[in-house]
């Protein structure tokens, strides 16, 4: 499964730089806030059960100018044992805080889903995103859904 997170990862890299006018670093941290909770997701999700989905949703409204990401999966939390440190480990959660402008974890018996917001992304002009807001939607607001990675 990580090998799918990883094809996932780069098709909304190059979706983010083709679609939104963003700087190199405030992309490069949106990549990597997305990479966490893929990777989380990838590692830790179904370390019980059999590999499953990742769902990762992406919506810009354009309005508002903010790009929220969901990445969900259809696996368990596991609350972190304190009696195993690592301190190699652990610095996900806190990277996707500190990267977002708004990070929000909701841990389910159904799956967990991640929810990374970004304000003041606007859309390139004439990007695709023009041309398919129509059949998305209301122009202020798009929607991406990626391929659900399978192991």
């Amino acid at each position: 499964m990580p090998e799918r997170a990883a094809v996932v990862r780069q098709e909304f890299s190059d979706w983010l730089h083709q679609e939104f006018s963003v700087d190199a670093t405030k992309a490069s941290d949106i990549v990597l806030a997305v990479n966490e909770a893929l990777a989380n997701a990838a590692e830790f999700a179904y370390l019980d059960a059999t590999p499953g989905v990742m769902h990762l949703e992406a919506d810009h409204d354009r309005r508002l100018e903010t790009l929220t990401v969901a990445i969900s999966d259809e696996g368990s939390w596991r609350t972190k044992d304190p009696s195993i440190a690592n301190p190699a480990r652990g610095r996900g959660i806190p990277l996707m805080h500190a990267l977002a402008d708004r990070a929000d974890i909701d841990p389910d018996p159904a799956g967990t889903r991640v929810r990374l917001q970004w304000d003041h992304i606007g859309a390139l002009i004439g990007g695709r995103s023009d041309v398919t807001a129509a059949a998305a939607g209301p122009p202020e607001r798009r929607t991406r859904r990626s391929a659900e990675p399978h192991s």
